[in-house]
């Protein structure tokens, strides 16, 4: 059988940098807009923060290959097995491990993509799946194959650098077989050294840098996470290439803000109603 390509998979061993971007919807829509760009290798669904059900995931995963894009899941700490495989189920070939703190951690996270056979055993880990009559095998008809195992085992792994103990015994943690990517997390970082909020405070400044340069030093590929496309120079210097830029809930938060107020000013600052003017019917839209 052969599995659906892994886009993300293809870019990393080639060494090539990559541009994803994070939705929180499950509208599968939004994929396909994304994909019309051109301009994306991947979207990350942030699971770790969303409302979905099982038939949103095979749903995104039917839009990842519509739209020509790997499809990455974010999820948090006690959800590691069960939404890994559900996700890798639906079509889903990465997955972002969040609130690592510990090399067992990381190696609960690779052991959720892998396949539980002696195949899979070297360098990327061996893990605890089975198989499964989900959409990655045509649900009933490819399942339990070499090529299903292989499949697994090239699901590309990436963790959440983002509590203090992460960052203290960092070296050891990205020396677990299997890991792939490394994100820092400023947010959940500063509030896990009590400075909650303070992402310029020199101790989350250092912790950032101290998760880039290891990262790079032990050939994994450091991620970041930017608002803005102006943001990247500095990490650009740095020599990180994986970048995901922007979320859909933070977008359209950020153009009703501007733009409510641009409409509002707009419109208050034409002429006053005359003082007997009656007020406009409620519910009168037109």
């Amino acid at each position: 059988m052969a599995m659906r390509r892994n886009l993300l998979r293809e870019r990393l061993n080639a060494g090539l940098p990559t541009v994803g971007t994070h939705i929180l919807s499950c509208w599968p829509t939004l994929v396909e807009l994304i994909g019309h760009s051109g301009q994306y290798d991947y979207v990350e669904f942030t699971a770790e923060y969303a409302p979905f059900d099982m038939h949103d995931l095979d749903n995104l995963g039917r839009a990842f290959e519509v739209a020509g894009l790997g499809g990455m899941i974010k999820i948090e700490q006690t959800q590691y097995t069960h939404q890994a495989m559900r996700a890798i189920g639906s079509g889903f070939q990465s997955v972002l491990f969040a609130d690592i703190r510990s090399v067992e951690d990381a190696k609960l996270a690779v052991d959720a993509v892998r396949a539980e056979t002696t195949m899979a055993a070297g360098a990327r880990g061996r893990g605890r799946l089975g198989v499964g009559m989900r959409r990655d095998v045509g649900t009933v008809r490819h399942g339990g194959t070499p090529a299903y195992v292989d499949a697994l085992n090239e699901v590309v792994i990436a963790i959440m650098v983002e509590k203090k103990s992460c960052v203290d015994d960092l070296e050891r943690i990205l020396s677990v077989p299997g890991i792939d990517m490394v994100q820092f997390g400023g947010s959940d970082f500063s509030m896990s050294i009590g400075k909650p909020g303070q992402h310029g405070d020199p101790e989350v400044v250092a912790a950032e840098k101290k998760t880039i340069e290891m990262a790079l030093k032990m050939g994994k590929n450091p991620r970041v996470e930017l608002r803005d496309p102006s943001q990247a120079a500095k990490y650009l210097d740095m020599g990180v290439q994986h970048f995901c830029i922007g979320w859909d809930v933070r977008i359209l938060a950020d153009w009703w803000d501007a733009k409510g107020v641009e409409m509002r000013n707009l419109v208050e600052g034409k002429a006053k109603p005359a003082a007997d003017a009656k007020p406009a019917k409620v519910g009168n839209y037109a």
